[in-house]
């Protein structure tokens, strides 16, 4: 399975950002595909997920009721509102054949990341 992941960019405080995770090849065996993120200086902590199945989803409590995340055939999207500063990151797509990716560990596969910047 290859993850490309699009959409970053700069936005202000307060402000909305789309992010898409397009999936390829054996997308037929995933089990989730998630978002983390890596703020400079911090290790690498869950965002969302969606089981790709069923489309159940999950939220780390930093951003519950600002980011949604769906899915649409194979790509993820990761609806980014109400932006803060403290949002600023490298966002990675991941997805794995296991488990909902809600920890680094059950990642299968990794996409390169895409930088978010919140300015205040």
């Amino acid at each position: 399975v290859q993850l490309q992941a699009f959409g970053g960019g700069l936005v202000q405080a307060g402000g909305s950002l789309r992010l898409s995770c397009a999936a390829s090849g054996r997308t037929f065996s995933l089990y989730s595909i998630g978002w983390f993120r890596q703020a400079p200086g911090k290790e690498r902590t869950f965002v969302a997920v969606i089981v790709w199945s069923g489309g159940s989803t999950y939220y780390a409590d930093s951003v519950k009721g600002r980011f949604t995340i769906s899915r649409d055939n194979a790509v993820v999207y990761l609806q980014m509102d109400s932006l803060k500063p403290d949002d600023t990151a490298v966002y990675y797509c991941a997805a794995s054949n296991r488990a909902a990716v809600v920890q680094t560990g059950w990642v299968d596969y990794w996409g390169q990341g895409t930088l978010v910047t919140v300015s205040s």
